[in-house]
């Protein structure tokens, strides 16, 4: 009973060396190969690992040697070990994905061969630009704070580039990820943010503004009470767009209320319910397309 107790637990000591060595490579580490282990043989003959990852080559035999390639051609010289005996051991680390075979140059014709597939892990980034919503609409000068979110499953985010168009506007490397813009001139912007993981996977989101300057308004027939109706006109360009700004104190700035793409000359406007009596209102038009 003795002995059948010594062999049981040899087998439970070999099976528990494999598991663990699969467990590591679940980790995203390394992987451990047998070279010559049972046999002209790689175990396992193909193993998985993660971009950044190693693989350790262990001699079980002797005579042998990992080199990549596929035979019977010439090595393609990403790594070789030249040939060992038992006990040895050779590492290589994969920085690229992608399958990687290889041989032993002494035992190919014997089927000696195996593959290494690397793969990558990582994913990219998410930013979103939270100020300005896309398609608001400023008067010139216009300033305004262009701010983003930015976050990524695995890893970090090390900085968030806004752009005006292709020009850099500066490069944020903590949260809150946001920069200044000032003094913007009538016309069409695009506005970007772009994300950064350290995987060096990237990610871009855009918003686009429009910066008009005021037309003027002229009240023809403003009444006093809410809802305040009015009717305005405008010189020439009618049937383009138009937006509507309100304001209650002019040193606060104006709100747009309403958008209408068919102005017609001239226009009656009802202003929404609550406007109060000595409210001002503006209007703008939109660049050309």
């Amino acid at each position: 009973m003795k002995a059948i107790r010594k062999i049981f637990g040899l087998i439970g000591l070999s099976i528990g060396a494999v598991l663990f060595t699969q467990s590591n490579s679940a980790l995203g580490q390394s992987v451990t190969v047998l070279v010559g282990s049972g046999g002209l043989k790689f175990f396992p003959a193909t193993a998985s690992i993660p971009v950044n990852g190693s693989v350790i080559w262990s001699w079980s035999g002797s005579d042998h040697s990992t080199t990549s390639g596929t035979p019977p051609g010439t090595p393609n010289g990403l790594w070789n070990s030249g040939v060992n005996n038992s006990p040895h051991s050779f590492t290589n680390t994969f920085n690229s994905s992608g399958t990687f075979p290889y041989y032993c140059s002494i035992h190919f014709g014997e089927g000696m061969v195996g593959n290494i597939i690397v793969t990558n892990s990582a994913v990219p980034p998410v930013v979103t630009i939270t100020n300005p919503a896309s398609g608001t609409v400023l008067s010139a000068p216009a300033s305004l704070k262009l701010t983003a979110s930015a976050n990524v499953a695995s890893g970090n985010v090390t900085n968030v580039e806004f752009l005006q168009g292709a020009s850099s506007l500066g490069n944020v490397a903590a949260a809150p990820f946001s920069v200044q813009v000032n003094n913007l001139t009538a016309g069409a912007y695009t506005f970007s943010a772009i994300a950064t993981a350290d995987s060096g996977l990237t990610a871009t989101n855009s918003v686009s503004v429009s910066v008009i300057n005021a037309s003027p308004l002229i009240l023809t027939s403003p009444t006093v009470s809410a809802p305040a109706q009015f009717t305005f006109k405008f010189s020439s360009d009618v049937g383009l767009t138009y937006v509507v700004q309100v304001s209650t104190n002019l040193s606060i700035g104006w709100t747009s209320i309403a958008t209408n793409t068919a102005i017609t000359d001239p226009t009656v406007f009802t202003a929404p319910n609550g406007a109060s009596a000595g409210s001002f209102y503006q209007v703008f038009r939109l660049p050309n397309p």
